[in-house]
């Protein structure tokens, strides 16, 4: 009788093993530096964060997996514009290039 419910522990106990859940996949994340002082971020055309204060500020955000639009604006001016691309899990580090203008 005891050897029947140890077995009947043991299969029990290997059964929550299946069924475990993964952990959490890393985030998803663009790194922005180098924004010039007065700057404002923009991810898909929509703004992100507050005008940025010191130069070569960095800003770390979390995005979905996929194709992104970064732009920098300076007022209604347009500063820097990448499109990147970003797997799920990855950081993607932009560095804005200093004097571009995409005009």
């Amino acid at each position: 009788m005891k050897t029947y419910l140890l077995i009947a522990l043991l299969l029990l106990s290997g059964c929550s093993w299946f069924h475990r859940k993964p952990p959490p996949p890393d985030p998803t994340e663009l790194i922005v530096t180098g924004a010039p002082v007065g700057s404002t971020l923009f991810i898909d055309g929509a703004q992100v964060g507050q005008p940025t204060q010191a130069s070569n500020r960095t800003q770390t955000l979390r995005v979905s997996a996929g194709t992104h639009v970064v732009e920098v604006k300076v007022g209604d001016s347009v500063r820097y514009r990448e499109d990147t691309y970003v797997a799920a899990g990855d950081k993607r580090v932009i560095t804005v290039l200093s004097g571009f203008n995409p005009q």
